[in-house]
């Protein structure tokens, strides 16, 4: 299976789109051993599909379940084609379950993030596109899993080499086949420091991450110069391990306009019950022992209880009819645990929002025939 043809790689480069070029990919694929059992493996940022899946071949396809997520419309039609599994979203607005996949293939977004006034993550360093997607992604991988993570070399700065020596060992950085977009391929097998077997070895593998995180730190300013990727792998490869489990969810958390449209569809319209939900009989409303106060006229028709036809002392004509409706607004925090592991915690808080719809049919009226929204 072979990439898209470079002049249409290029054209996909100027929208903001790098996918991994054709030598890079097959030497890359080298460094992998498949398991004996079956693997599930993931692309977060799959653009067309095409690295999955080529990692799905060499891993050997009977064998494996491959997992995509992209968010441009085009591409995700035609990751779909080439895995079982493709989302086509935003990967921060997906659930994926976690420590679910023993390979993660991460070749993400490049660029700088822009600030976000109402506040969010947090950076020490530069804040990147790289940094918020290995944040997002991380979880995914289970312990023993294998990363390839294919960045811009100059990402290297202190805070991303150290989450990546915090988080993985037996670390290699190589230059990309093809140097147009300056990229390293980075390898690692994820490990969790409190399964460290003795302090002696504790301090032997502090020394390795220590020589790890200065040469890291080193192709990341310039002062040295990562190896190219050698067009046959020497080393000893990475084993990706066997799936423990399949993951229990894989889904995005909203719709688009079109994927709306089709469940419609496909549901034959959303009230293909009416009756049960809008119940079948209307029922008969008792009159209150006393007049009603503001307070809880107000309450009522915000409740939904009240609804019809009020006429204003000046002669203004209005339907009314009034609801309350629940809203979440989500929060989104992470927090790194002593054995390195990135914890993400969602906070939803609900709140009920009153909202008071009236339909205006006072003659003459400026604005008869509207409907005015009170919240």
């Amino acid at each position: 299976m072979a990439l898209m043809f470079p002049r249409l790689a290029r054209n996909f480069a100027r929208n903001g789109y790098f996918p991994t070029d054709e030598a890079t990919l097959e030497r890359a694929l080298q460094a992998l051993e498949p398991a004996s059992q079956t693997m599930s493996i993931i692309d977060p940022c799959a653009g067309e599909g095409v690295a999955i899946a080529e990692a799905a071949h060499a891993l050997g396809r009977a064998s494996v379940h491959a997992y995509a997520v992209e968010y441009d419309e085009e591409r995700a039609a035609h990751a779909s084609t080439l895995v079982e599994h493709c989302l086509r979203s935003d990967l921060m607005d997906t659930v994926i379950s976690r420590q679910s996949f023993g390979l993660l293939w991460l070749n993400p977004p490049y660029g700088d993030l822009m600030k976000d006034p109402a506040g969010g993550r947090e950076f020490k360093c530069r804040a990147r596109l790289e940094k918020l997607f290995y944040q997002r992604s991380l979880p995914f991988l289970q312990y023993e899993g294998v990363l390839v993570y294919i960045i811009p070399h100059y990402t290297l700065d202190s805070e991303l080499v150290g989450w990546l020596t915090r988080h993985f060992t037996d670390l290699s950085v190589f230059a990309a086949a093809d140097p147009q977009f300056k990229q390293v391929v980075i390898f690692g097998r994820r490990i969790r420091q409190r399964d460290l077997p003795s302090p002696m070895i504790a301090d032997q593998l502090a020394a390795v991450h220590h020589a790890e995180r200065t040469y890291l730190l080193d192709v990341g300013r310039g002062a040295e110069e990562a190896e190219p990727l050698p067009p046959a792998w020497p080393h000893q490869r990475y084993r990706v391990p066997p799936a423990t489990d399949g993951p229990e969810h894989f889904y995005r958390t909203t719709l688009e306009p079109e994927q709306f449209a089709s469940e419609v569809h496909r549901l034959r319209g959303l009230w293909s019950a009416a009756d049960a939900h809008l119940g079948a009989s209307q029922r008969s409303w008792r009159r209150p022992a006393r007049a009603l106060s503001n307070w809880h006229l107000s309450l009522s028709l915000a409740a939904g209880a009240i609804s019809g036809v009020v006429t204003s002392p000046s002669g203004r004509v209005l339907v009314v009819k009034g609801d309350t409706h629940k809203e979440k607004s989500l929060t989104t925090e992470y927090t790194e645990g002593e054995d390195g592991s990135v914890n993400e915690t969602r906070i939803l808080t609900d709140r009920f929002v009153p909202v008071i719809r009236a339909w205006d049919m006072t003659p003459n009226s400026a604005t008869r025939g509207q409907v005015l929204t009170i919240r």
